[in-house]
């Protein structure tokens, strides 16, 4: 039965919604397209019908992911319009997010497989690397200050380190503790640039 264009269109945005949550949860290589497209509700056949390889739903699917988290960090800072900063380091650097594989960064997930994957994933991770970096700048200060790009630069790099470290051990203490500390250092390297700045 021949599927309308409107239908083929809605189910490639949901594939793509899912494999974003999927490959988030097992990786790019740790899994495979019959079970991509079964957590989809499609067989594996309707997949050549919408994309060209694994590679390109690879792409689409990490730019839903970081979409998706552009959204997140929006909702939040919206949520403390005073301090977004603070609203975005309270959910990023928080046990819940370090728990929630399919709908967490995509840059802790998936950055280590991203980096063997080809320059259509790389792009995708490029460009929502760029918006997290984007919203930062202006939470931090000055958007056009080298220094406000450097701050903002390492304090992704501060927070993608803390939720990887994070997941990556069993004690919940320990844990806990990479979750603060880089909260607590990005807070302070942020009152440390505002107090300069006044």
């Amino acid at each position: 039965m021949r599927v309308s264009r409107t239908q083929a269109t809605e189910n490639r945005e949901h594939v793509i919604t899912v494999a974003s949550r999927l490959f988030r949860e097992h990786g790019f290589d740790g899994i495979g397209l019959k079970d991509l497209m079964e957590g989809a509700g499609l067989t594996q056949g309707a997949f050549y019908k919408q994309f060209s390889s694994k590679e390109d739903l690879a792409a689409q699917a990490s730019r839903r992911a970081f979409e998706n988290v552009f959204q997140r960090w929006t909702k939040a800072a919206e949520q403390n319009p005073a301090d977004p900063l603070a609203a975005m380091l309270t959910l990023y650097l928080s046990p819940e997010h370090r728990d929630e594989w399919q709908l967490g960064c995509p840059i802790v997930a998936l950055g280590a497989d991203a980096a063997r994957q080809g320059d259509g994933v790389k792009a995708s991770f490029e460009d929502g690397i760029r918006s997290q970096l984007d919203l930062l700048e202006a939470w931090l200060g000055d958007p056009q200050d080298d220094k406000t790009r450097k701050q903002a630069m390492t304090t992704l790099a501060t927070m993608v380190g803390a939720v990887l470290l994070a997941r990556s051990v069993n004690d919940d203490d320990l844990s806990r503790q990479f979750l603060g500390a880089a909260a607590d250092a990005v807070r302070a390297e942020s009152n440390g640039t505002n107090s300069q700045d006044s």
